[in-house]
């Protein structure tokens, strides 16, 4: 099943709770995505749409000494219906900032970010409004935006950088609150969700070379991040791969506490790979 809603309920203790090692996943729906997908970045629900937040390379950023090039490319919010059928496609960006990053739903509003496709560069904060599809520009930040989330009982706004090294927190018209380097080097985050109590839940992956060249392992996994207490107060790796051999928690992420347990709901494959992108959500099954 795909959740109702992306309410703050206390998702923080039932991560704790219900995902670790053990955790075995049951399949409960696959959704497939039958139009050009690009690279999916980010996921969330609201009412009966599932937005995705997808980047389209169209010019590959190269390697400089100190930096690299911006690339060129475009940025895509795709709006669908529960059966994965695109109902829209909000464009997003403004010149070198076409990439957006991992997107949250606080009840009102969809809060993304459009970032240069580099790290220490630039970022612009967005939100998209469920029902019109309207977008607005929130504020900019000198530095590449990740992932936003919308902290409705703060009424603060957290974010990542680039593989979430820095952590910041702004007001809702981008005045800077706090900033914090991530203690742990476990993933880099790639999407968040809000969970209560300045609390949120990340998602990502760290890619390791095999020996002798034999190719890559991505590890992927969950953290609770308490952007109150400036810690990590839970992380878990997540053993579970894609049809295209990507760990679920590659860039899109959301989760859901329903009736029957606790889902995860991920898209992990870009569209040109060998079944294309899927929403996929797991039911956590502990033993």
């Amino acid at each position: 099943m795909l959740p109702d809603n992306e309410g703050a309920a206390d998702l923080a203790a039932l991560v704790a709770a219900n995902l670790n090692r053990q955790t075995h996943w049951e399949l409960a729906r696959r959704v497939p995505l039958t139009f050009p997908t690009h690279h999916p970045q980010g996921l969330t629900f609201a009412g009966e749409h599932i937005f995705l937040s997808s980047v389209q390379v169209l010019e590959q950023p190269r390697p400089m000494p100190d930096q690299r090039t911006p690339g060129r490319g475009s940025g895509h919010i795709f709006v669908l219906d529960r059966h994965g059928k695109l109902l829209r496609d909000i464009l997003l960006g403004e010149g070198d900032m076409y990439h957006p990053g991992g997107i949250d739903f606080d009840g009102q509003k969809i809060w993304v970010s459009a970032a240069e496709y580099r790290g220490n560069s630039n970022s612009i904060v967005l939100t998209i409004d469920p029902m019109s599809f309207e977008v607005s520009e929130k504020f900019r930040v000198p530095d590449h935006i990740g992932w936003v989330v919308s902290d409705p009982v703060n009424g603060v706004v957290h974010g990542g950088s680039w593989g979430s090294r820095r952590f910041y927190t702004w007001s809702k018209d981008g005045r800077e609150l706090d900033r914090w380097e991530n203690p742990s080097s476990f993933i880099d985050y790639q999407d968040g969700q809000f969970a209560g109590a300045g609390q949120v839940i990340c998602n990502g992956i760290s890619i390791f070379p095999l020996p002798d060249g034999a190719g890559e392992y991505e590890l992927g996994g969950v953290a609770v991040v308490d952007f109150l207490k400036h810690q990590i107060t839970y992380e878990t790796p997540i053993q579970l791969f894609s049809s295209a051999g990507h760990v679920v928690t590659r860039n899109p992420f959301a989760l859901s506490a329903e009736p029957d347990g606790l889902f995860l709901h991920v898209a992990p494959d870009d569209g040109s790979e060998v079944n294309g992108t899927e929403v996929l959500s797991f039911k956590a099954v502990v033993d």
